[in-house]
């Protein structure tokens, strides 16, 4: 019995060592093929409203498919060319943290004389990290050389949906059918609607961000406005970090800490009303993922596909959770994967 144990952990073991890798070396493909299943949950409510209206499935996914393609492209192109301009003028803030720490280290040398051998300011060539932004944003925005690769699929996808139902009767009795359709077409809507709402949710967060910031004059705006979009898909440690980082450019920017000082009160106030009032009220029961689960995920796929898969890490762990929670047998994972 006890042989049998350490089998079953050997394979285990096996199993996720060889999927992580199959991953790890298919990413080209399916990346964009995990992104277009997400993008079509949220795409799904407007193609079940134009087929509602009586407008052909077909132009229906044709018209969803081009408008989304033009918006999502449009969003990269603006999105690359202000990232660009980031990483090209960030040696500018570097001139002015290395002052500001080498009169902090002038400082501490009055106080704490054993800090003078450390020479910590001229070891940091805040310099180097602009260039490092700079080549690290050709990597970042390669899935969007990928969107035709993306959209190829969800056409297929959108194309597909409601197929499973008619063949899921045809390979069960009526009763078992039933049930099993019942268990998916439920999944489907939860995870359409956390999806979709989240998506919403995140989008109208990042232009009030956006237009926070422009109004105050900060720097890139539109860079941070898409950052908090993508970072509001992780529950409360993205929106510390949505904040944080254009008020870190906004404490270097301006002569005074005032305008950080408001900005980190408006930011912080917009974050704290949709993100704990209006995003539950419309969401309703939230999924309540555990922190240490939304962390594992976040490096594992980090890991996995870098800055490509930390984006859908969130969502992964959503989807699976929902898809435990409604499978009797796998129940006990959703509640692993729950705060508690």
């Amino acid at each position: 019995m006890q042989g049998n144990k350490v089998v079953a952990a050997a394979l285990i073991i096996i199993v996720i060592f060889v999927v992580g890798v199959v991953l790890q070396q298919a990413k080209p493909v399916l990346f964009p093929f995990f992104l277009a299943i997400f993008l079509s949950f949220v795409l799904s409510p407007i193609l079940d409203f134009l087929t509602r209206k009586k407008i052909p499935r077909a132009i229906s996914i044709l018209f969803i498919v081009i408008f989304s393609f033009f918006i999502i492209y449009l969003l990269g192109l603006l999105f690359y060319s202000s990232g660009k301009t980031f990483a090209s003028e960030f040696p500018k803030y570097g001139q002015k943290i290395g002052s500001i720490l080498a009169s902090i280290q002038e400082q501490l040398k009055l106080t704490f004389p054993k800090l003078e051998s450390v020479g910590w300011v001229e070891q940091l060539d805040i310099n180097r990290i602009g260039g490092f932004l700079l080549s690290s944003l050709g990597p970042f925005f390669s899935f969007i050389a990928l969107l035709f690769l993306i959209f190829i699929f969800l056409i297929f996808i959108l194309a597909g949906r409601g197929n499973i139902k008619v063949k899921i009767e045809k390979s069960f009795n009526k009763e078992r059918s039933s049930q099993i359709i019942n268990i998916i077409q439920k999944i489907d809507n939860q995870i359409q609607k956390y999806l979709a709402i989240k998506t919403i949710v995140s989008f109208v967060t990042g232009v009030l961000a956006t237009v926070v910031l422009m109004i105050f004059g900060v720097d890139f705006a539109i860079v941070f406005g898409f950052f908090t979009f993508i970072l509001n898909y992780v529950p409360n440690i993205g929106s510390i970090i949505a904040t944080a980082l254009p008020l870190t450019v906004a404490v270097f920017q301006f002569e005074t800490l005032w305008p950080a000082f408001w900005i980190l009160i408006i930011l912080g106030l917009i974050q704290m009303i949709i993100g704990n009032f209006i995003e539950p009220r419309v969401m309703g029961e939230g999924l309540g993922l555990s922190t240490l689960v939304v962390l594992f995920f976040l490096f594992f796929w980090g890991w996995m596909w870098g800055i490509a898969g930390m984006i859908l890490a969130v969502p992964t762990a959503a989807t699976i959770k929902i898809v435990c929670d409604n499978i009797p047998p796998l129940s006990f994972v959703g509640e692993l994967m729950s705060k508690g």
